[in-house]
């Protein structure tokens, strides 16, 4: 096979290549822009889209189905983990486990603070990053109020580590949803390659936040005020939110089954999809309190979200303009899979922390997928999109939404503002170690034949 893919789609005119990527454009603007809500931009941009491409001719109406259909298993994962979660958070599990972690540093500062970052590492990885961080802040606020602690440490180690755990398995993010499920990457596969890195992407933000904190929190504490510390989180009550026991049980039993579902999928013949619905039925039938509110509570606007940036993606891909990307892409690296993994790596990282990941993983499956198509190895190049735009959260304030959600707590619970430039510097500098070591990781990987094939 020659180095460059054969066209896919019809190549249009650049005129309405550049049109339509021009649209795309000022939709992931809308996106990034705090004052339009993301779900009407996307929804927008792909309205736009769809009547400027049968209008044009680039297409039949009837293919934006055709552009749904290959994502179907996306929706269903995030309505099946949105209702386990959910039931799971209902039953006090995730505030038992938080209280029993949180007592056994004996509220210490330098213990606590490492046991918030692995905890938020781990609970990302299991939970997924929206409603691990929700929950995490919301416990950050009431330990730091009781202890007399400063929140700003705490919670941006929860908005940076998050990061670092949503690389950990195919079901941690939605950027890894997407990609795994384009590249049919197996479970198992994908936790053999992606943990590993994800630990040292935590150790590496693990040093940064300690030296950036180090005048901030109280990490030497004298045995006066341990024991104060000590008499306080006797007042820590793990069982405070636990209604029922029976359902807590329960419902760590279905937790742990669904995960072990998404681990063997594979074995079994059966989609992650399935899994994650399989997962919540069990909740709802098994531990549910109220079946309705329940399904209320599934990020609805997510769905919405994905499905206006699923259209834009198929609308852009039609005009063939993807594949000519691609092919740019493969011309300026020569070829070469360790030029690709630094260009892919950087830009996927720096567009991640200005957009957010999510449409920029979905913005380049497409042009992955035809640059692998090339006749080049294409396991290195879907790894390198799942570090990066995992990564690229740490980069800015919007780059990632637990960075969203601790930036918002902390400015409405503690009334701390934290701007950009400050952001930045500590996010920044975090963001471009992880780059460098991740583009390592890789080419390392890749050389000594370790990345499984696909």
């Amino acid at each position: 096979m020659s180095l460059l893919a054969e066209i896919t789609h019809e190549e249009q005119p650049g005129w309405i290549m550049g049109l339509f990527a021009l649209v795309m454009l000022l939709t992931y603007v809308g996106v990034a822009h705090e004052r339009f809500h993301k779900t009407v931009a996307a929804l927008l941009g792909a309205g736009v889209l769809t009547i400027m491409g049968v209008s044009l001719h680039v297409f039949d109406y009837p293919d934006i189905y055709e552009f749904l259909k290959r994502d179907l298993n996306v929706f269903g994962v995030i309505i099946g983990t949105g209702i386990l979660v959910d039931v799971t958070g209902q039953s006090g599990l995730f505030h038992f486990l938080s209280m029993l972690i949180v007592r056994a540093t004996r509220g210490r500062a330098a213990l606590l603070f490492f046991s918030v970052c692995a905890l938020s590492f781990a609970f990302v990885a299991v939970l997924t990053i929206v409603p691990a961080t929700l929950i995490l802040c919301s416990l950050v606020m009431v330990i730091c109020r009781s202890l007399n602690y400063s929140p700003k440490p705490f919670l941006l180690a929860v908005a940076i580590c998050a990061n670092s755990g949503a690389i950990v398995t195919f079901a941690s993010g939605l950027p890894n949803i997407m990609i795994g499920t384009a590249a049919e990457i197996p479970y198992v596969q994908f936790l053999m390659v992606s943990a590993p890195f994800a630990v040292w992407s935590l150790i590496v933000a693990l040093v940064v936040l300690r030296f950036r904190f180090r005048g901030d929190l109280p990490w030497r504490q004298s045995e006066d005020e341990r024991r104060a510390l000590a008499e306080r989180m006797a007042e820590f009550d793990p069982w405070a939110l636990v209604e029922n026991r029976w359902v807590l049980v329960r419902s760590a039993v279905i937790l742990v089954a669904t995960v072990l579902g998404f681990a063997f999928a594979q074995l079994l013949g059966l989609g992650m999809d399935f899994i994650a619905m399989a997962g919540g039925t069990a909740a709802l039938l098994f531990a549910g309190k109220s079946v309705e509110d329940t399904i209320n509570k599934v990020n609805w606007t997510v769905i919405l979200f994905f499905m206006g940036l699923f259209l834009i993606i198929g609308c852009v891909e039609s005009t063939g303009s993807l594949e000519w990307l691609a092919r740019q892409v493969v011309e300026l690296s020569q070829g070469s899979i360790t030029a690709l993994v630094a260009l892919l790596s950087v830009f996927s990282a720096v567009a991640s922390s200005i957009v957010d990941n999510i449409p920029v993983a979905a913005t380049m499956i497409p042009i992955v997928r035809n640059i692998s198509d090339s006749g080049l190895p294409a396991e290195p190049l879907w790894w390198t999109l799942v570090l990066a735009c995992n990564l690229g959260g740490n980069g800015t304030p919007i780059g990632s939404i637990s960075c969203v959600i601790a930036l918002y707590t902390l400015k409405k619970e503690a009334g701390i503002d934290v701007g950009w430039v400050e952001f930045i510097r500590l996010g920044g500098t975090i963001l471009a170690l992880q780059i460098v070591f991740a583009i390592a990781y890789l080419e390392l990987m890749y050389a000594f034949d370790l990345l499984p094939k696909l």
